[in-house]
C-alpha cells in the first residue's frame, strides 16, 4: 500500500463526512480516522484517542500500513489526483511535499470571505503562494491540512511528539528539514472550508499569532521571520503615535497620516478581490476583516513573545 491518509477529528461531523468520501477515491490508500467518540464508516479505520491532533496523528502513523502518511484535516477534502500528484514530487532528498488548501467555490459567504482574506497579499501576510495551483518550491513550515510525508522519515522525526497545538506541524517541519526537503507543489490541492467571519475567524488568527509569537523564540530556525513581526510593529507604532499624539501635533498628523494610507491600502484590495469575485458585498465584509486579522494577529504574537510557555 502506497498512503495511509490520517485524519484527526473531535467526532462525525458533516464535513468529515465529505472528506471521507473524496479521501476513499484515492487510489492505492487507505483511510484512518482518529477520533474522541466511536463511529462506523465503511471502507474506513476508526481509532479511538483523546488528545491533541498531533497525539491523534502520531498514534495513527504506529497503525499505518502505507509508505507515505498523508494528513488531512477533518474540514478538508482532495481534490481526485491529490495523492497521484504528490509522488511526482517526491525526489530521493524529498522528506514530504504540501500543496494550496484552496477554499472551495460553493462555500458560504462568510467562510468563503475568510479564505479571501487569507488568500489576499495584504491579508495573508505574504503567504498567497499556499493558494497558487501553478507554483513550486521548497518550504520550511507548512501547514498538515495538507501534508504528505515518507513514513520512515516521520518516524526517524519522532513524530510530531509535541504538547504544543496549534504549531505542532511546525515543529514537525523543523525536524524533516534535517532528513530532507519539503516541497509545496501547486497540483497537489486540497479544499479546506474556512471559519466564518468574524468570530471564528479572529479566535483562529489570535491562536496561531500567540503560538507563532512564543515560537519566535523557542523555535527561531522557521519561525523567526520578519514577515510575522510586521502586524505586531504596526500595532506598536500606531500605540506610540497615539500616546505621542496627546502631547504633539505633529504625532497627531502622523497618525491621522498612517491611518488613512493604511485604510486606502486595505480599501484598495478589498474592492480588488470583491471586483474578482464579481460580489460588491465582499468589500463590506473584507475590509474589516483585514483591518481586524492585522490587529487580532499584531497583539497575539506580542503576547506569545512575551510568554514564558504555552498550556492548550
Amino acid at each position: 500500500m502506497k498512503f495511509s491518509i490520517i485524519i484527526p477529528v473531535k467526532r462525525f461531523n458533516p464535513f468529515l463526512d465529505k472528506c471521507l468520501k473524496e479521501c476513499k477515491k484515492q487510489k492505492d490508500s487507505e483511510v484512518i480516522v482518529v477520533s474522541d467518540e466511536p463511529f462506523k464508516y465503511k471502507g474506513v479505520k476508526v481509532l479511538l484517542l483523546k488528545g491533541p491532533p498531533g497525539d491523534k496523528r502520531d498514534f495513527a502513523a504506529k497503525k499505518a500500513k502505507g509508505e507515505f502518511l498523508a494528513f488531512i484535516d477533518d474540514d478538508a477534502y482532495p481534490e481526485k489526483n491529490w495523492l497521484a500528484n504528490s509522488l511526482k514530487h517526491f525526489q530521493k532528498n524529498v522528506a514530504a511535499v504540501t500543496g494550496p488548501a484552496v477554499t472551495p467555490e460553493n462555500e458560504e459567504f462568510k467562510r468563503k470571505a475568510s479564505g479571501l482574506v487569507f488568500s489576499s497579499p495584504i491579508g495573508g501576510g505574504g503567504f498567497g503562494y499556499r493558494y497558487s495551483p501553478d507554483l513550486v518550491k521548497e518550504v520550511d513550515d507548512y501547514p498538515t491540512v495538507n501534508f504528505i510525508v515518507r513514513k520512515k522519515d516521520f518516524e526517524k522525526a519522532g513524530g510530531f511528539n509535541t504538547k504544543y497545538w496549534p504549531g505542532e506541524d511546525t515543529i514537525l517541519c523543523l525536524k524533516l528539514k534535517k532528513l530532507g526537503k519539503i516541497i509545496y507543489a501547486g497540483n497537489v490541492v486540497v479544499f479546506h472550508h474556512r471559519r466564518k467571519l468574524f468570530k471564528e475567524h479572529l479566535k483562529q488568527v489570535s491562536s496561531y499569532a500567540l503560538h507563532r509569537g512564543f515560537f519566535a523564540k523557542k523555535f527561531p530556525e522557521n519561525s523567526l521571520k520578519i514577515i510575522y513581526f510586521l502586524p505586531s510593529f504596526f500595532v506598536i507604532g500606531l500605540a506610540a503615535l497615539l500616546i505621542s499624539s496627546i502631547f504633539s501635533p505633529t504625532a497627531l498628523t502622523l497618525l491621522i497620516l498612517v491611518i488613512l494610507a493604511y485604510a486606502l491600502i486595505v480599501a484598495v484590495e478589498s474592492l480588488r478581490i470583491s471586483i474578482i469575485e464579481k460580489n460588491s458585498k465582499f468589500f463590506f465584509f473584507l475590509f474589516p476583516s483585514i483591518i481586524l486579522t492585522h490587529l487580532f494577529y499584531g497583539v497575539n504574537f506580542i503576547k506569545g513573545l512575551a510568554s514564558k510557555d504555552l498550556t492548550n
